[in-house]
């Protein structure tokens, strides 16, 4: 049945449930309130650095609580019972040494930045987790945004993408946009790039809906909204128009789709990375950011080795190893490393001691942390731990120094200000120094 309302622009459209579909976005295979918010109220824009390094960043996170004496700063000469169940190895960085699961790792050194003076002091997984992702400390009183929402509300989306993106899902609460609105949150996948069946959802229109139809819907909805802007004059209703704006780019754009299919990865470059969920994931990580994702935030193992840190181990680094090695290679030989900032962090490290079961325990006093490329010197290791690697000796660097290096790096003025509710001006990051260190000036 068609409407028929003289002098109104909807008079074109064919029924009453063509009508009826407008602004319902599952009526297109869409679920994207996980990205783009509840029509969400712009959030207070503040200058960015005018030169940026790095285009995009990926953070590889590692969860549990990374081993830094198995991986990034081995003790070969502490006693046995610090030095724990693994040798050393050499790497492309005169005089460094990595934990013998990290082969990969240590022949691509020269093009990394290892950090060994990580410190923040705090022992729970759930807030070891908050300070690597959003640069703060937790505050019962302000939920903080992640380091990729403050990214996606200071630089926006490129090339019909969305800004930042969880793969496969959104690893924790703090990876959330906190008190900023939910617009800057994630975008997540909602399925594991190693899956044979991987498919992104929210990525293809609905079965029966085909391009013509998407567009009058869309053409429809424009319409819609014109119609209540001018009845009501309502911000909130800006503000829903650039959701469904994102939203229709996302699902129209042929680039945007293409750049999370895996199924154009060559299978040669699948095995460099492994076809296991550290490799595809990272794989995917690269194509997104080659597409125009300024952030990606990905998880790889679980690394909460309080007992039997041996096997867990022999059983995980390898394959994660591989990945992170083969992810730096691919940038690099692409020409995307000097402008993509790689980043590797877990929320703590582990006891200097192994304790009576084979494994190590909660330790925040000091780990390590790898960054590469987007401007970060290559083949350089930054600060020391002592020899038993319980302390800092040199260089401790904090949260908030770390944060502030990001951003520096991908062009955003961590000094300035965002809006929380209430209005309050919060800092993008409160304290802190930029690691000048750690930067290639000649970048």
């Amino acid at each position: 049945m068609k409407v028929q309302c003289p002098g109104n622009p909807l008079e074109n459209y064919s029924s009453r449930r063509e009508f009826l579909y407008v602004g319902l976005l599952g009526s297109v295979g869409m679920a994207l309130p996980d990205f783009f918010g509840q029509r969400a109220s712009a959030a207070t824009k503040v200058f960015a650095n005018p030169d940026p390094i790095a285009q995009s960043v990926i953070h590889i996170f590692l969860p549990g609580g990374l081993a830094h004496q198995e991986s990034f700063d081995p003790k070969p000469y502490a006693p046995a019972e610090y030095r724990g169940p693994f040798g050393a190895i050499d790497t492309k960085i005169p005089g460094v040494q990595f934990g013998q699961f990290m082969k990969e790792t240590a022949k691509i050194a020269d093009k990394i930045s290892i950090i060994r003076s990580m410190s923040h002091g705090e022992a729970a997984h759930e807030r070891g987790t908050h300070n690597m992702f959003t640069g703060y400390r937790p505050s019962p009183a302000l939920a903080f945004p992640s380091m990729g929402s403050v990214v996606s509300n200071q630089l926006g989306s490129r090339n019909d993408l969305p800004p930042y993106v969880c793969v496969p899902n959104v690893p924790n609460e703090y990876a959330n946009s906190g008190y900023l609105p939910s617009a800057y949150g994630p975008f997540a996948l909602g399925s594991d790039p190693s899956r044979g069946d991987f498919e992104v959802r929210d990525l293809n229109l609905a079965k029966g809906v085909d391009n013509d139809r998407f567009h009058r819907r869309r053409s429809l909805l424009e319409t819609v909204d014109d119609h209540f802007r001018k009845l009501e004059n309502s911000d909130a209703l800006d503000s829903m128009d650039a959701f469904y704006q994102h939203a229709y780019k996302l699902i129209s754009s042929q680039k945007a789709r293409e750049a999370f299919d895996l199924k154009q990865e060559p299978d040669k470059i699948k095995e460099e990375y492994g076809k296991t969920e550290a490799g595809q994931r990272m794989l995917l990580a690269r194509r997104l950011v080659e597409g125009g994702v300024r952030f990606v935030s990905l998880t790889a193992g679980g690394w909460d080795h309080h007992d039997n840190i041996k096997g867990a181990f022999e059983n995980q680094m390898p394959q994660t190893d591989r990945a992170i090695a083969a992810l730096i290679r691919d940038l690099d030989r692409r020409g995307m490393l000097e402008n993509t900032l790689v980043m590797v962090t877990s929320e703590f490290g582990r006891t200097p001691k192994i304790n009576p079961t084979g494994g190590r325990d909660h330790w925040p006093r000091v780990f390590s942390t790898m960054l590469a490329g987007g401007g970060v010197k290559a083949g350089y290791v930054h600060g020391s731990s002592d020899a038993l690697g319980g302390e800092p000796e040199t260089d401790k660097v904090g949260i908030e120094d770390l944060a502030k290096t990001v951003y520096n790096q991908i062009g955003i003025n961590a000094e300035n200000e965002l809006m929380s509710p209430g209005d309050r001006p919060i800092e993008i990051v409160d304290g802190g120094e930029v690691l000048d260190a750690i930067l290639d000036k000649k970048a």
